[in-house]
């Protein structure tokens, strides 16, 4: 990756609430679905003095790409961008997609980009029952969220 170009990385969900507590210019960015939102629940940063940005990757039930993505992470950045931000989605799969696709449009439009990709996820890897939640991810870990 070349200097001034877009930082992509990971970080597990410990890691990625600490950096968001010490970093209050740092935002959290939910890509799953609203079904996932309303019927999984969604991490808390309420403690922090924050809230996430829940913004689909992709939609319920056609799981069809969010053309407008980009423009409601735009609207939600208010004209600031975040010093950091995190991406997470229920394994780390689609929230690694969505901080590649916003790390490339920012670095097109001239904008340094630090986009860390939530590694497990929010309810993590399956696990040997075939059950998400237990094992690992940010659910698994402990850490603040809720459900409506």
């Amino acid at each position: 990756m070349a200097a001034g170009g877009p930082i992509v990385d990971e970080a597990d969900p410990a890691v990625a609430y600490a950096l968001l507590e010490t970093d209050p210019n740092a935002a959290l960015i939910d890509v799953r679905t609203r079904a996932e939102w309303a019927f999984v629940g969604v991490p808390d940063l309420s403690a922090l003095g924050r809230q996430i940005w829940p913004i689909e990757w992709v939609g319920f039930p056609d799981m069809a790409p969010n053309r407008a993505f980009l423009d409601e992470l735009s609207a939600r950045m208010g004209g600031r961008k975040p010093s950091r931000m995190f991406f997470i989605c229920r394994s780390g799969s689609r929230s690694m997609a969505a901080a590649q696709s916003v790390a490339m449009a920012l670095v097109q439009q001239g904008i340094d980009a630090h986009c860390t990709n939530v590694a497990e996820g929010f309810e993590g890897d399956l696990d040997q029952d075939g059950h998400r939640g237990g094992m690992n991810g940010w659910k698994a870990r402990g850490l603040p969220w809720r459900q409506n």
